[in-house]
């Protein structure tokens, strides 16, 4: 599936490679290559999971801003959780590996009911690691 933003579609899966699918999640993985590898421009529909199984860094970027303004650092066993909420999806962003070898990470997106928030809240996570801009914005319906 794809949003419009202006002129501009952009895919809604968060992930490289589905791996698991039934009626109530989806699980995809997420590789960056190394010394920059980019999953380009996409955007989250559901309430979702982030599993960091190693540590690595990252930083995003998103759709309509000028630089790389969010950073993610992750220790082994980072985990995230992220309501989008039912005004969603997220504004498309796009990740960047900052580090020299390959990281990936696992998406557990949350498809058999809405979201019970109307809109998106802060980013939840364990005591591994962050992300800098925990508020990571929805679309306001006024793009």
């Amino acid at each position: 599936m794809t949003h419009d933003h202006g002129n501009q579609t952009f895919p809604t899966a968060p992930g490289d490679t589905l791996i698991f699918e039934n009626e109530r999640v989806r699980v995809w993985t997420m590789t960056l290559a190394a010394n920059g590898g980019i999953y380009d421009f996409h955007q989250h529909e559901h309430d979702h999971v982030i599993i960091w199984p190693d540590a690595g860094r990252a930083r995003a970027m998103q759709y309509g801003d000028d630089d790389w303004t969010v950073s993610q650092v992750a220790e082994a066993g980072f985990v995230m959780f992220k309501t989008v909420g039912s005004g969603g999806p997220m504004v498309p962003h796009r990740i960047q590996n900052l580090e020299d070898h390959p990281v990936t990470h696992y998406i557990i997106e949350l498809i058999s009911e809405p979201s019970p928030s109307p809109s998106t809240l802060a980013t939840e996570s364990n005591d591994r690691g962050y992300t800098t801009n925990p508020l990571l914005s929805v679309t306001t319906g006024q793009d």
